[in-house]
């Protein structure tokens, strides 16, 4: 359910302190270990979760309630009194979704997170619209039938993904307890035409040794980077005062890209701890072997050779992103994008950085697009001038993000406005200046609807 690892690994700290013997030998504080002590728990429960509560060996009604009964445990583990919050909710939300109205049981749970917002639309797309106006995309997760209480809180409260996520989708997680996620997914192949003459049974350990090791590369990288170039070097007198502008712009970058290995470890690890249990099979990939990234939360090679602002954002919270996309993006009808940015700063919380970070994303997004739409189409005439293309624009993109999200880490208004202004705020100036000269095309003020079931079938019968 979460975005990101605990709070109290971003600039600010938390009321928990290195008290514990385990914390001041880590250096860090005692909700991290908490949390990692959890995850990998929770790693264990679900290897024991696919073996032996498999939907082979007993009913989905067990194995909603063991993975409940976990997600609770970690959960209070975690977070102490601050769970009642959660479960308050939870509580009060299953309450309006059982006695809302279909047309608009979406309304009242916007004020809660990802799974419930999601499933408040997907269970108005299944009972309170017509199969004809939903897009295909819509059409396949609508939720026809209400979910039971068990089903409810086992999807929102599991062990799996209670702690960090990530987001999933309602129907794909009920398939996974009932045995069919798998199964659904293979039936897209032609098994007899590869000379199988029955389904394969695909496992995740393979999936699961790989992200685990990414997870320890992270972890090493956290305890070394990130305390090497914490982002509170970027308020010190000398990065503020006496550095010139060039150094300033590349001391930045390295700094970003320390902040980077606690979220690479804390998702990483997310994704496997749902693979462990059987959960996140995506199918047969175009050269034949089994993808486990159905729930996968980034793609790290993507985004270190991301060449574009669009690029690196749909590799990024990958989780996230997509849910944006399905309960705003594709549903609003003006100002998409500037829309969606502005509910995913609200949804993370009520930091002023938050809100730089979106905002600023909003007008550097614009201004790129602008720029892709009346200059890319000069460097396709040779490879030569594409791999200039590139390298230059992979360069822009890694300093524009880390300009740009300096903000969501660091938090405050105080350290964020002096970073902007030893920087000139030369990205906005720049940003300002492309949207104000250069020409946009109509369309990309329009939101590009998605095909409906109704669409589709007129192209095929055209």
């Amino acid at each position: 359910m979460a975005a990101a690892p605990p709070s109290s690994l971003s600039y600010r700290t938390t009321g928990s302190t290195c008290l514990h013997p385990l914390s001041e030998l880590l250096g860090i504080p005692l909700d991290q270990v908490n949390f990692v002590a959890c995850q990998l728990f929770a790693l264990l429960a679900a290897f024991w979760f696919r073996i032996y509560l498999s939907p082979g060996k007993t009913s989905p009604d067990v194995r909603h309630a063991f993975a409940t009964i976990f997600g609770i445990y970690f959960v209070i583990f975690c977070f102490g009194w601050y769970s009642v919050h959660l479960f308050v909710l939870v509580l009060m939300c299953y309450g309006i979704m059982v006695t809302a109205s279909v047309s608009n049981i979406h309304r009242p749970l916007m004020i809660v997170t990802q799974k419930i917002i999601a499933l408040a639309f997907q269970v108005h797309d299944g009972l309170g619209r017509r199969a004809e106006d939903l897009s295909v995309e819509q059409h396949r997760l609508a939720v026809k039938v209400k979910p039971s209480f068990l089903e409810y809180l086992s999807y929102l409260l599991n062990f799996m993904s209670v702690i960090a996520g990530p987001c999933n989708n309602f129907k794909d997680y009920v398939d996974f307890i009932e045995g069919r996620h798998i199964h659904m997914k293979l039936l897209e192949v032609n098994w007899k035409q590869k000379g199988f003459h029955s389904l394969p049974e695909p496992s995740p350990m393979g999936a699961v040794i790989h992200k685990l090791c990414m997870t320890l590369v992270s972890l090493l990288l956290f305890l070394t980077l990130t305390t090497t170039f914490p982002v509170t070097c970027l308020v010190d007198d000398w990065f503020v005062h006496k550095a010139n502008f060039l150094t300033r712009l590349c001391y930045l970058y390295v700094v970003m890209q320390a902040s980077k290995p606690k979220y690479y470890f804390a998702w990483t690890l997310a994704d496997a701890v749902n693979n462990a249990a059987g959960f996140g099979f995506s199918g047969v990939d175009k050269n034949g072997n089994f993808s486990w990234d159905l729930l996968s939360n980034l793609n790290i090679w993507k985004i270190e050779t991301a060449t574009s602002f669009k690029m690196y954002l749909e590799n990024w919270n990958i989780q996230t992103a997509t849910w944006l996309k399905r309960v705003c993006y594709e549903r609003v009808p003006w100002y998409p994008t500037m829309l969606t940015f502005i509910l995913s700063a609200l949804w993370h919380g009520v930091y002023p950085g938050y809100y730089f970070t979106f905002l600023t994303g909003t007008l550097v997004t614009i201004a790129a697009r602008t720029m892709r739409n009346n200059y890319r189409h000069y460097f396709l005439s040779s490879k030569a001038l594409k791999l200039v293309y590139d390298v230059v624009t992979w360069a822009v993109t890694q300093l524009a993000v880390s300009y740009t999200v300096a903000p969501f880490v660091m938090l405050a208004v105080e350290p964020t406005i002096s970073l902007y202004k030893s920087m000139y705020f030369y990205l906005h100036i720049i940003s300002l200046l492309i949207i104000l000269f250069l020409p946009i095309k109509p369309q990309a003020h329009i939101q590009k609807q998605p095909q409906t079931l109704n669409s589709v079938n007129e192209k095929k019968k055209d």
